[in-house]
């Protein structure tokens, strides 16, 4: 959200480098380095190492997951994370002591970890020898600054840091942790909003995870500046750092997720459409938004209001010259089934005595950060001048969640944290290095600390206050929190999005590896605005831009102040029709979209994921991770939908989509890829596409109307019937369409989408499978029964078999006579569902 005179302002104050990461240059006498072990300590759990005052504690959490911290004057860092969460930073793991005359470690069920006594670099191996991770130079402190390196072997590759631009894979890449109001940001452009400071490095299928768990400003260089070398500095803190081995891509993130905390299970609604603006400038303009949504037949289920619904844009307050009737507009909207999503920055006007409770509370709360001399911080943004509340105190944010109660009694139903990095209107764009926080908060030592040391983590616990005020008032209510900035773990309370992005194609083309990297990051519960914030998009960009968005978790068509309108009518009926289409397929696959962030809250897996996530089995000359690589549109949503949309999304070109190993199908006809007819509705696919011995290529033709989306073999997908909005009870059965293929599975996971009534047994669960490899040709699907005691909204089960080569000669339901009807590319049987599972066969 930008008024574009003060983004400009923005843009110039960070092109002159104003947010820049100073020098902090130190003498040679202030370099310490780790450089030889002097004495050492075995522990049960790891070692203790010593190099003269510099001390090392490496520790094993678990068998695949290894914590080190080093300290000065030998002393250890304070034992806190706002990131780890303590029940996985106190964990311990019996461990194997390693005693040899050139180096000492020590084993476990997984790793081997051993520093070489001369030199005081650390290698990381797995059990077989394999080098997972190894020190190119001694751990160093420069002074208050930390320094790390690490050698770059020429085949690794290196994904995370959240939602970074630039190439999908960081190496030859550097990036600086500070998070930055970034409006109309490039593709050059760092750093962003976010510091998530844990990536992943990818070397012949073996994958480690690296968390460096320290909020101070920092960066990476992976291997930018020393071709050769990972390196990774911050100007002061703590060395706390974390290996999470795999070998899997999904082993770490499933650690990473242990460690830091999943993403709690949202919202159904979520997952729905979401208009807004910057702004909706009247209740009347929100409801015409709405009633044409609805009079349309557009699906959607969030409209937001941006801060122009406030008075003098002081959060927490209400224009009623241009909202009226604010609780009105809120019954209204929720009578059309529509969630409301109002924002509310964390800037709090500083205007005392003027009946603006936000301040008098918080004031008289002692709740701002301030000045070394004690008195309140006040920078200028949207209300003027404003304080800002000191987040690390937990019973600051236990005051700032009580700030909600006169929205929650109104109705809305989530809440939008921006500008949180937080941004000021000044040339250092944010809050002084020198203004003061205090940390009082469980599991940390009570003090004062510097702005510089938590502004990164500052947004994060924003959100944080938010998702925890939401929860006290509403305790069996799942809440909904939307934030720009963060920090490793604020999956815990928050979706996110990428921040101010424009409207071009190239931005449109940068959204999905920025996506990936954030599903890679802990965020599954991510966007990009769709249509692009900053300018006007053509119909067309808006449209390709509609139907990509409709295959990414958060689906939110958003634009700034001044710019031409965004919504899905703009631009007549032809481009309408398109966009309802794709936005109408989202509401389809919802019952998959949903049992998939269902499955990331047990296990970390993204909605979005890169190829090589799904697929890491794959021949070095054929890998999946190529195509990752490449300048590719491709992505996968979920285990089974593989989305390739255009490399170059505004041109005409033909194009190669790749696709891991053979035998996928068209999600649109059914159809197998390497049977298929030209048809302009999948985008155009050739026949008979070129196979390799592991990657399908499949020809395109990019058509505005269409987006390839191709199913993976062996996949079940379950769909529900059109509705207009995630609170309307489906009408009809749910279908299950099966591409029978090799290792044939699906699930379905439902429950009531609002409550935590889950938590209690009040979900549904199913599970499925085919088997095609009896002799006879017969292909046998079974439908688990019900688990759970959440009640089906559906009576009846269609199968809809995909890729039929021809009809059955009959067909089974439980050992008795079916019926069924086949086309071309399908076979369709109805039975009905009593929950207590169900086989069909399909007799050849």
């Amino acid at each position: 959200m930008r008024a574009r005179s003060v983004s400009r302002f923005v843009v110039l104050c960070a092109g002159l480098g104003v947010a820049s990461l100073p020098a902090n240059a130190q003498s040679p006498s202030s370099l310490l380095s780790f450089s030889q072990v002097t004495s050492a300590t075995p522990l049960p759990n790891g070692i203790e190492l010593h190099d003269g005052t510099l001390v090392m504690r490496i520790t094993a959490l678990r068998d695949d997951v290894l914590r080190i911290r080093a300290g000065r004057n030998n002393a250890l860092p304070e034992d806190a994370s706002w990131a780890v969460l303590p029940e996985a930073r106190t964990a311990s793991a019996a461990v194997t002591q390693d005693t040899g005359t050139a180096t000492i470690g020590f084993h476990t069920g997984s790793l081997r970890i051993a520093m070489d006594r001369a030199t005081g670099l650390l290698t990381l191996s797995d059990l077989s020898g394999k080098v997972l991770q190894q020190d190119a130079e001694p751990l160093q402190f420069e002074g208050d600054r930390l320094h790390l390196a690490k050698t770059m072997p020429s085949d690794e590759h290196y994904f995370g840091l959240g939602d970074k631009t630039g190439a999908f894979d960081r190496r030859g890449q550097a990036f600086r942790l500070w998070n930055t109001d970034a409006y109309a940001w490039q593709e050059s452009t760092d750093p962003l909003y976010k510091s998530i400071p844990f990536y992943l490095s990818y070397r012949a299928g073996t994958v480690l995870g690296v968390l460096i768990d320290n909020t101070w400003p920092s960066s990476f260089d992976f291997g930018k500046t020393v071709t050769d070398t990972v390196q990774y500095r911050a100007d002061n803190g703590p060395a706390d750092i974390y290996l999470l081995y795999g070998p899997s891509t999904k082993k770490v993130l499933a650690s990473y997720a242990w460690l830091t905390g999943p993403t709690p299970l949202p919202p159904l609604w979520a997952l729905g459409f979401q208009q807004s603006r910057f702004s909706y400038m009247t209740q009347a303009r929100v409801l015409e938004v709405a009633g044409r949504l609805r009079s349309d037949k557009i699906p959607a289920d969030a409209i937001y209001t941006d801060i122009d619904y406030q008075d003098r844009n002081r959060p927490f307050t209400i224009n009623t010259t241009t909202f009226p009737d604010m609780p009105g507009m809120v019954a209204a909207l929720h009578a059309e089934h529509f969630h409301v999503i109002a924002i509310t920055d964390l800037h709090i006007a500083n205007q005392p005595g003027q009946g603006y409770a936000p301040f008098d509370s918080g004031s008289a709360g002692d709740h701002f950060v301030k000045h070394p001399d004690g008195s309140i911080y006040t920078g200028p943004v949207w209300p003027g001048p404003s304080a800002f509340p000191d987040f690390t105190r937990q019973q600051t944010r236990l005051w700032w969640g009580t700030l909600y109660k006169d929205f929650d009694h109104m109705g809305i139903d989530g809440f939008w944290n921006d500008m949180n990095e937080p941004s000021v209107f000044t040339a250092h764009l944010t809050i002084p290095d020198d203004v003061v926080h205090r940390i009082d908060e469980p599991g940390f030592a009570t003090r004062t600390a510097t702005h510089r040391e938590l502004h990164n983590v500052y947004g994060m616990e924003n959100s944080r206050a938010t998702f925890d005020g939401q929860l006290a008032l509403r305790p069996d209510v799942r809440p909904f929190v939307l934030t720009r900035a963060s920090y490793a773990g604020g999956q815990r309370y928050a979706a996110t999005w990428t921040g101010d992005n424009s409207a071009t194609w190239n931005h449109l083309r940068l959204t999905t590896s920025m996506l990936k990297n954030l599903g890679l990051s802990g965020f599954s519960m991510a966007g990009a605005d769709v249509g692009g914030y900053a300018g006007t998009p053509t119909p067309e960009l808006l449209t390709k831009w509609i139907e990509i968005g409709a295959f990414q978790p958060i689906d939110r068509d958003h634009a700034e102040k001044g710019t031409g309108d965004h919504e899905p009518w703009v631009g007549g009926a032809e481009q309408e029709d398109i966009r309802r289409h794709f936005i109408e397929q989202r509401y389809k696959l919802l019952p998959y979209l949903y049992t998939v962030m269902e499955e990331n809250t047990r296990t970390g897996l993204p909605l979005l994921r890169p190829l090589f996530l799904e697929f890491p089995d794959a021949a070095p000359d054929h890998h999946p991770l190529d195509v990752d690589l490449d300048a590719s549109g491709e992505f996968m949503v979920g285990p089974d939908l593989l989305v390739a949309a255009p490399p170059f999304p505004d041109k005409t070109d033909d194009y190669d989509a790749k696709l891991p190993s053979s035998g996928w199908y068209d999600f649109w006809t059914g159809a197998r890829v390497d049977k298929a007819e030209t048809k302009a509705s999948t985008g155009g696919i050739q026949p008979e596409a070129a196979t390799g011995p592991v990657l399908s290529v499949v020809h395109l033709h990019p058509e505005l109307a269409s987006l390839p989306v191709f199913v993976r073999p062996g996949a079940i997908l379950p769909l529900a019937p059109l509705t207009q909005n995630t609170s309307e009870r489906p009408n009809g059965p749910l279908t299950l369409r099966v591409f029978p293929g090799p290792e044939c599975a699906g699930q379905l996971y439902q429950d009531d989408g609002t409550s935590f009534a889950y938590k209690r047994g009040e979900f549904l669960r199913m599970k499925f499978t085919c088997d095609a490899s009896a002799r006879d040709g017969s292909l046998v699907l079974h439908i688990g029964k019900h688990e759970g005691s959440y009640p089906a909204w559906w009576k009846e089960i269609i199968v809809d078999v995909e890729g039929a080569a021809k009809a059955p000669a009959s067909v089974t339901i439980n050992g008795h006579a079916g019926k069924f009807t086949s086309s071309d590319n399908a076979i369709v049987i109805a039975t009905p569902d009593k929950g207590d599972g169900i086989e069909i066969v399909l007799h050849e």
